[in-house]
């Protein structure tokens, strides 16, 4: 951008920094709020404190599975405090979400860096009919979170290039595509490393009630299949009727020589992108067939490939892993982006440095998570919430859409994902558990109000790159004018999405794999 747009962008930042009503509101009080790294190592001291104190007080709360009262362990106590700086390492190190969110990250890691993903989504858009431009953004976005960050920086800023060549608003076209990279961001087809990070905080939340339960990393999978659909068609509408119209009378300014192009693909990237698919493509029949055997080593020991036991339900991330890395090495190949073993391993390495700051705040989050739990407070918290809920007599469709508006509203205030689950988990899913509500469930809910209100957050770490791709196009533009933008989105999918979740509840559709709606105690 020029000097003058950068000084443009500056101003509009102040001025919008210091805007008042509710937007404002939300951005002071988000700025005041501690990393999330810093937050959970606050709630660490917090539970030694808290368990310290509270050990000494008799509960009349008792385990519902066991009938056992609940007793607060002092976690300051010598022998346990020594026991966890003994243990500290290796409750990092054993913590779910750790192991399968990188394993599945290597895979994804050498897609990206071989340009297989990027040619993939740009190939999708160089093909797609102009009237299906809005549905089609909308789903590529969606189908982005495969490869974690690669919608916001790919795929959004393809958006106002694509609505911009075709002749529409570019603003309209950055909106639709912030809409299904973020808004829905729990609606995919596609297996994605964000699977198993919540399913993982999702296992040791439910295990602080119930230290024999599994969960699925697939256990929404058909929820958030059904939710693409969805999101793509509610946000085509809103794109369409609501979003373009209202920018028909906003100029685009920006420089012409700053603005981005959509550049076709090479025929060596066509030929990459062919091989790869096929590999691909190929790669999934063999597996099929591998699957069909009633002798099939995929099969639980009973034959059955839908079970916990079963080879095939273990092995879900490390199909996620090569579901990318061999499409990965073939595009790289074909394509001539990648020359050798050096450049895979080297993919590998920048997805890893990626990761950097999600290992620091896993590190705190485990220790929380596992000091929380033994400490008893965590169970004392969801047996107490679960009988003030059974005081109350809710029903449990008006308990589910509490925790989606819940979660929507803190986040408004935390972005990281797995921050807010890591937080929201131990509480929520033994605390609904005790009502005979499904983590499944629970995560449901959760995912809906997380997705529904992150494009209206100006504390989503991508806002502001959202914010300067606006200004490409249109240099007035700010915080407020992407949040204005995005408020239509935000209330409709918050608001369809938790009846969409509360259909599938009352008709008994499956959430997904192994799900449930209940939680019933083993015997």
């Amino acid at each position: 951008m020029s000097a003058d747009s950068t000084d443009n962008t500056d101003n509009n930042n102040n001025v919008n920094n210091g805007s008042s009503g509710v937007l404002g509101a939300i951005e002071r009080i988000g700025n005041k709020l501690p990393d999330p790294a810093v937050l959970f190592i606050a709630l660490l001291g917090i539970v030694w404190v808290l368990s310290w104190l509270l050990s000494y007080i008799t509960f009349d709360v008792y385990h519902p599975a066991t009938g056992d009262r609940i007793v607060v362990v002092n976690q300051l106590a010598g022998e346990n405090f020594v026991q966890f700086m003994a243990t500290m390492v290796n409750r990092f190190m054993t913590f779910g979400p750790v192991g399968v969110v990188l394993v599945a990250m290597l895979g994804i890691g050498v897609a990206e860096h071989s340009g297989f993903i990027t040619t993939a989504i740009r190939g999708l858009l160089n093909i797609t009919p102009k009237q299906l431009l809005t549905p089609m953004v909308i789903l590529v976005g969606i189908v982005s979170h495969s490869a974690v960050d690669a919608g916001y920086v790919l795929v959004i800023p393809i958006g106002g290039v694509i609505f911009y060549a075709a002749g529409r608003h570019p603003l309209a076209g950055i909106a639709a595509a912030f809409a299904g990279v973020s808004g829905g961001f729990s609606a995919n087809f596609v297996p994605s490393s964000l699977d198993p990070l919540l399913q993982g905080l999702t296992q040791s939340g439910a295990q602080l009630l119930d230290p024999e339960i599994q969960v699925n990393v697939l256990n929404n999978y058909f929820f958030t299949t059904a939710s693409s659909v969805l999101i793509t068609g509610l946000g085509w509408y809103l794109t369409d009727k609501i979003i373009e119209p209202r920018l028909k009378n906003v100029e685009v300014d920006g420089d012409a020589e700053d603005l981005p192009e959509l550049h076709p693909i090479t025929p060596a990237e066509e030929r990459g992108l062919a091989w790869a698919l096929g590999a691909m493509v190929l790669g999934l029949v063999v597996l099929l067939l591998t699957l069909v055997p009633a002798s099939s080593p995929w099969r639980a020991p009973d034959g059955a490939l839908a079970s916990f036991g079963a080879p095939i339900m273990q092995s879900i991330v490390s199909l996620i892993f090569f579901l990318f890395v061999i499409p990965g090495i073939v595009f790289g190949q074909v394509a001539g982006t990648m020359k050798g073993m050096k450049e895979i391993i080297e993919g590998m390495t920048k997805a890893m440095h990626s990761m950097a700051y999600y290992l620091v705040i896993m590190f705190f989050i485990a220790q929380f998570v596992i000091a929380f739990g033994q400490s008893g407070l965590g169970t004392l918290l969801a047996i107490s919430g679960a009988n003030g809920l059974k005081a109350l007599g809710l029903p449990i469709s008006v308990t589910i859409v509490g925790i989606v508006f819940l979660t929507g509203f803190v986040n408004l205030f935390v972005g990281s994902a797995s921050g807010k689950w890591g937080l929201l988990a131990p509480i929520f899913v033994p605390m609904l558990m005790t009502l005979g509500v499904s983590p499944d469930l629970t995560q449901a809910a959760y995912r809906v109000g997380d997705s529904s209100t992150n494009i209206i957050t100006p504390l989503l770490p991508y806002f502001p790159l959202v914010v300067i791709y606006c200004q490409r196009y249109v240099k007035s533009s700010g915080i407020g004018t992407l949040a204005a933008m995005m408020v239509p989105y935000s209330i409709t999918f918050l608001i369809a999405w938790t009846l969409f979740l509360l259909a599938f509840y009352w008709l008994g559709i499956p959430l997904g794999v192994l799900s449930s709606y209940e939680y019933v105690p083993a015997p």
